[in-house]
């Protein structure tokens, strides 16, 4: 592919320039090459969309070459003197075939083996339908930079696209550096301490407590640049991304879930609790999930336990219905239970089916003493043990409407009341 590269040269272009990178219009991007005294001396124009897109990424990689080229080529004997026009031409000829060579090699894709790291907030999507679209906004905005900062600046990870409230997050996908699960996995701990901090500011908005979940796995897949010379991106994709997702989707609140792969890969550095099975969507076999609890490298640090199940429970025997939810659908199909005992953040019942560890539920549940018919109420199942004909089954709530939290409470605190 040849790249429209054109070197605009000043009168007195030497030998001593710093190269420094601006942004000009959505198709142009200019090098300017500034003397000790900020003076401008030269400037290169990019006109290849494909070209400014990629530059994007990797504009340190591409400015160290060009300021090794311009010593190598302008300065061999030393001179602090203007360019002569052999040697603008030379660094003309010299600059195409960087630029071309550079965006080959941004354009080609290889297989590598890449840490994908996604989080989704839990309890979003009730907050949406409660605040001002604005307000949300803010908020998400808010908690994006938070969570950047960790990623990007710390980290050394690279925000593959933001999705809704969720993140996409690869390490070792562009610099296959040795350390990119270490950095992943201090990453996520570092992303969930910071969930205390998001809430902080929460409270002090009247904005309520948000929890996030976060899945990781390592593995082979397939990394370059997708799309058309109007729009492209650097991403990756194979089953090894998709696994991930999927893990992801099975974390509860403040959870961060591994994969097996990735376990095999860290576990003389890091703790886990037991690994539980999980069925996945484009997997025949379960797969193996564990909890992160800590890492030992590059420093110590634990991930902080929301124990929301830890809150007064009453016992009661009252029915209630739910329904599945599958990718965020809610399935049609409406099943019994009979609530066994209750608390602000969860629920112990007996149901009829038996439902795998971590599915995603709709529940509608009639707390008759306030008159209330309650089905803003998201959860995922914890633990399930069969007895007799029947399955004990643990429930925690991973979304609830701010009405039916507030209407939970108040039925719990009078039940404990005897009122």
């Amino acid at each position: 592919m040849i790249c429209l590269v054109t070197l605009f040269f000043h009168k007195d272009l030497r030998v001593n320039t710093l190269v420094s990178y601006t942004e000009e219009f959505c198709d142009t991007n200019i090098f300017n090459q500034y003397s000790p005294h900020h003076t401008p001396t030269g400037i290169i124009k990019m006109h290849n969309p494909l070209l400014v897109k990629t530059l994007e990424r990797s504009k340190g990689e591409l400015i160290s070459e060009i300021i090794s080229l311009f010593r190598r080529l302008y300065s061999l004997d030393g001179r602090d003197e203007p360019a002569t026009a052999a040697q603008e031409e030379l660094i003309q000829t010299e600059l195409t075939a960087l630029f071309n060579n550079f965006l080959e090699k941004e354009s080609s894709t290889k297989t590598s083996e890449v840490t994908i790291l996604f989080s989704d907030l839990r309890g979003f999507t009730a907050m949406v339908e409660q605040f001002p679209a604005a307000l949300v906004v803010e908020m998400l905005n808010r908690y994006f930079s938070m969570m950047s900062e960790i990623i990007v600046s710390d980290h050394d990870g690279m925000i593959d696209k933001f999705m809704g409230d969720s993140i996409m997050v690869l390490f070792g996908a562009k610099t296959g550096k040795s350390d990119a699960l270490e950095r992943a996995l201090s990453c996520a701990v570092h992303m969930q301490i910071a969930m205390d901090e998001v809430n902080r500011v929460n409270e002090t908005l009247g904005l309520p407590t948000l929890y996030m979940g976060i899945g990781i796995n390592t593995g082979a897949v397939i990394t370059g640049r997708v799309g058309s010379n109007l729009h492209s991106e650097y991403t990756v994709i194979g089953d090894g991304v998709n696994l991930a997702y999927r893990i992801e989707a099975f974390s509860l609140r403040g959870q961060i879930l591994i994969s097996e792969n990735t376990y095999e890969h860290a576990k003389d550095y890091i703790e886990t609790d037991e690994p539980t099975s999980v069925f996945v969507k484009g997997k025949k076999d379960p797969v193996s999930v564990h909890e992160l609890l800590s890492i030992k490298r590059p420093s110590r640090l634990f991930v902080p336990r929301r124990e929301v199940r830890k809150s007064p429970r009453v016992e009661i025997d009252m029915p209630f219905t739910y329904q599945r939810v599958d990718e965020k659908n809610i399935l049609p199909e409406k099943y019994n239970g009979q609530i066994v005992n209750i608390g602000y953040n969860g629920l112990f019942s007996v149901l009829a089916e038996h439902l795998e560890v971590y599915t995603e539920i709709k529940l509608t549940i009639a707390l008759s003493m306030l008159g209330d018919e309650l089905s803003d109420i998201y959860a995922k199942v914890l633990q399930t043990k069969k007895q007799n004909d029947q399955y004990l089954t643990n429930i925690e709530f991973t979304s609830v409407h701010i009405y039916a939290k507030k209407a939970i409470k108040l039925f719990i605190d009078r039940m404990i009341q005897g009122v």
